[in-house]
């Protein structure tokens, strides 16, 4: 039985990081929810030579009509900067090193990133996020409007040492995947990385669906992943190699506490856990039920073998 009320605005407010005093109405959830579906319907009938102005006109609507998500969303995440995002300072390497962020959001990261002193430019498809949420101003961040696909047709070849993209592959057009992978690919330098987060697809849905306990995404999460089906995208874009960015704290204790120590080490934990991953999904995908498939996948997150989120270091 799909939530209402109470619960329903709870598991709402509890999805989207609202603080719990907020003002959200039943009303608005399932005004976001009917809204949501039919974007989504939009966005997949889409053609190519129409889908950058058929995505900007489906989010610029969003976050129009609903001025609650760029007001509220993520208000109740008490973490700091360093706490939500100090992690991908290891991954990116010290500055100096120019980085593009492709779907900036809010603008939280990019913003980090520039405090932390690298020469930074975020990139938004619709105006009505990015820039236009960020308070600061920042001499080494630049912003930019691009359809977060053809990135080539917007900047130079070799142009960047960091491509990131944090919660942004899910929301690309399934058809476009590839070519969205290898144009991050043309404008990194060599030896250049991009690094990407995105929902897994066996603890999904992540978007709107998962608060009416829909089986799958039918929200803005046009395609959720599997690990195997990114890593294999990248390799065919031309990377050299893929890893794995962001491994649980869980894994690297629970190597530890079994001996082997030398897995545990920053260049080979991510080869380590990319294999355990590799390993819980071809479990999971044995499992048709999708109700127990997110429940062993789950269980797989709290033993620290897997990970809600897929995030993936290819390097050129």
């Amino acid at each position: 039985m799909e939530p209402r009320g109470n619960k329903l605005i709870t598991r709402y407010k509890k999805t989207y990081s609202i603080p719990a005093g907020a003002n959200i109405t039943e009303q608005m959830i399932l005004a976001h929810w009917n809204l949501e579906k039919k974007l989504t319907r939009e966005l997949l009938r889409s053609k190519p030579e129409n889908r950058w102005d058929t995505f900007d006109h489906c989010y610029t609507r969003l976050y129009t009509e609903l001025k609650w998500l760029n007001q509220l969303s993520g208000k109740s995440d008490r973490e700091s900067p360093q706490e939500k995002f100090g992690r991908w300072l290891d991954l990116i390497g010290p500055p100096p090193k120019s980085i593009y962020e492709i779907g900036s959001g809010q603008g939280g990261l990019i913003s980090f990133l520039a405090l932390n002193g690298y020469d930074c430019k975020g990139t938004e498809i619709t105006r009505a996020r990015g820039e236009k949420l960020v308070s600061g101003s920042y001499a080494n961040l630049s912003w930019g409007v691009s359809d977060g696909v053809h990135l080539d047709k917007f900047e130079p070849p070799e142009t960047y040492d960091v491509v990131v993209s944090d919660q942004v592959l899910e929301h690309i057009h399934p058809d476009d995947l590839e070519s969205h992978l290898r144009s991050a690919h043309s404008i990194l330098k060599r030896g250049g990385r991009y690094i990407f987060n995105t929902p897994n697809k066996y603890t999904g849905p992540h978007d709107v669906s998962r608060i009416f306990k829909r089986s799958e995404p039918e929200g803005m999460h046009l395609r959720e992943y599997t690990c195997r089906e990114l890593f294999e995208a990248a390799r065919r874009a031309g990377f050299d190699t893929v890893g794995y960015g962001f491994v649980p704290k869980r894994f690297r204790v629970g190597l530890m506490a079994l001996g082997a120590k030398s897995f545990a080490e920053p260049d080979e934990v991510g080869i380590v856990f990319l294999r355990a991953v590799f390993l819980a999904e071809r479990f999971l995908h044995m499992l048709t039920a999708p109700t127990l498939r997110r429940a062993c996948g789950r269980i797989f997150v709290q033993l620290g073998v897997f990970s809600d989120t897929i995030s993936l270091v290819a390097e050129k």
